[in-house]
């Protein structure tokens, strides 16, 4: 028996194993919408162009729209021996309407119409995540403007360095937070061509109208170079590039809450709607949304290294290898967008315990740089020497169990006799944070300007939408 597909080339059906292997609809028939809103535009443009008749065209218009309707109401048989969702939507189409239905495909075939599909699936994709990312930086933005002037210990290496303070801490990932919202706007910009029209690699000899279909779909413009066209993948590796950027901030931060959480630091609490308990240990309560969030990330990896190792050997143009693109896609964009809204959803849910990161950020002797500067500021010494002596009062204070601004003048004065009064105005973790005044420092008046200043732009940007 012949297969339908192919015509009379083959005289027999494909044998099971390469119908397992060949079908892809368990998974492309998340298409569907942007397959029947490609192939509108395709035949409203064939019969502008008088390519078919008008009422081909009419009749294939109302088939598609009843095809979407069934899907969508779940009446929609798929079948796996079709392959993929174009030939199911095709297939379903010669039974509404006939013969005409056969007239969709002329200047057109599968690899461009999968390019245009594909395309406009991701386009759509990074367009939630815009505003998932929006979302997520406006409530990072408003908390640290409520944390503004709350005290917590900076880090290096884990080590407490410098008093910051909690808001300027959460500011820090408004910024990473907002490069990877521009690097999905950068990648949107660069894909938003339209493949519909390059056929199967060549173009097509049909006087067809590339930028009618183009302008139909939002695209800016038609893609230049059809065998480019339909070879190309680099949109969808480029967004899970910018998506596995995306998420190791978002697992850093994932990391941070999971120790904050812990006991040993008790920085924040979350509520039980992002915890879980322990079915042995009933005292438990574990910052799981937290770790789902780091765990996601490996996934999102595996998605862009699939896609990268599977395109690495392809020449021009379209390959069979490349129907494995949209599983990942499917899992590793999607997967992003969950561990954006549990992130967002636990940066408005934690409470902070202002208290316990006070009492953290004066452990350490954090403000010795704070006395090295006043060295340097009031006393004219040189960095470098000022460094020593601070090394010096830093190993005093640890000898007598002592912070740094509980150490006595007398004592002080023994390591620098110039050393004043005044050095306890910059000793505390409050002063020391208050003093950081420079552009993008933690002191609160930066911070507050600097939430202030994300907040209005998000408002701004959402009443231009």
């Amino acid at each position: 028996m012949s297969n339908r597909m192919w015509g009379g080339r083959f005289a027999e059906g494909p044998d099971a194993i390469m119908e397992e292997i060949n079908a892809s609809i368990d998974y492309d028939r998340k298409l569907y919408r942007q397959d029947i809103e490609g192939s509108k535009a395709h035949v409203r443009m064939l019969a502008a162009r008088e390519i078919v008749a008008v009422e081909d065209a009419e009749k294939i218009a109302h088939g598609l729209d009843t095809i979407r309707s069934e899907i969508e109401a779940g009446e929609f048989t798929f079948s796996r021996a079709l392959e993929d969702i174009h030939m199911n939507v095709e297939s379903r189409l010669a039974e509404l309407i006939g013969p005409a239905a056969g007239r969709l495909h002329t200047a057109r075939s599968r690899n461009d119409q999968v390019a245009t599909d594909f395309r406009i699936w991701v386009r759509d994709t990074l367009d939630t995540l815009d505003a998932q990312f929006a979302d997520l930086i406006g409530a990072l933005a408003e908390r640290a403007e409520q944390h503004a002037g709350d005290v917590m210990p900076g880090f290096t290496h884990l080590q407490s360095a410098q008093p910051v303070t909690f808001g300027h801490h959460l500011m820090a990932y408004v910024e990473m937070f907002a490069r990877d919202r521009s690097r999905m706007r950068d990648a949107r910009k660069r894909m938003n061509e339209c493949p519909l029209g390059s056929a199967a690699l060549a173009g097509t000899s049909f006087p067809i109208d590339r930028e009618m279909t183009a302008a139909a779909l939002g695209f800016d413009r038609p893609t230049a170079n059809s065998l480019d066209a339909v070879s190309d993948r680099d949109f969808i590796i480029e967004a899970l590039g910018a998506a596995s950027i995306a998420s190791m901030h978002l697992s850093r931060m994932a990391e941070e809450i999971v120790i904050w959480c812990s006991a040993q630091f008790g920085f924040v609490t979350l509520s039980d709607k992002f915890s879980t308990g322990s079915s042995i240990m009933p005292q438990k309560k574990n910052p799981d949304a937290a770790e789902l969030v780091r765990a996601k990330t490996g996934r999102i990896y595996g998605s862009l290294t699939a896609l990268l190792v599977m395109m690495k050997g392809l020449p021009l143009a379209y390959s069979k290898d490349m129907q494995e693109d949209k599983e990942q896609a499917f899992d590793g964009l999607p997967s992003l967008s969950l561990a954006l809204a549990a992130m967002t959803g636990m940066v408005r849910d934690l409470t902070p315990n202002t208290k316990a990161m006070k009492a953290a950020a004066g452990s350490g002797y954090s403000t010795a740089t704070d006395l090295a500067d006043w060295l340097v500021r009031v006393l004219g010494m040189p960095f470098r020497e000022a460094h020593h002596v601070t090394g010096r009062a830093v190993a005093v204070a640890v000898e007598r169990g002592v912070v740094l601004h509980k150490l006595p003048l007398a004592e002080l004065q023994a390591i620098e006799p110039r050393i004043t009064q005044d050095i306890y105005t910059v000793l505390s973790v409050d002063k020391s944070v208050r003093s950081r005044t420079s552009y993008g420092g933690t002191s609160p008046v930066n911070v507050r300007k600097q939430a202030r200043r994300w907040l209005k732009a998000l408002e701004r940007e959402a009443a231009r939408d």
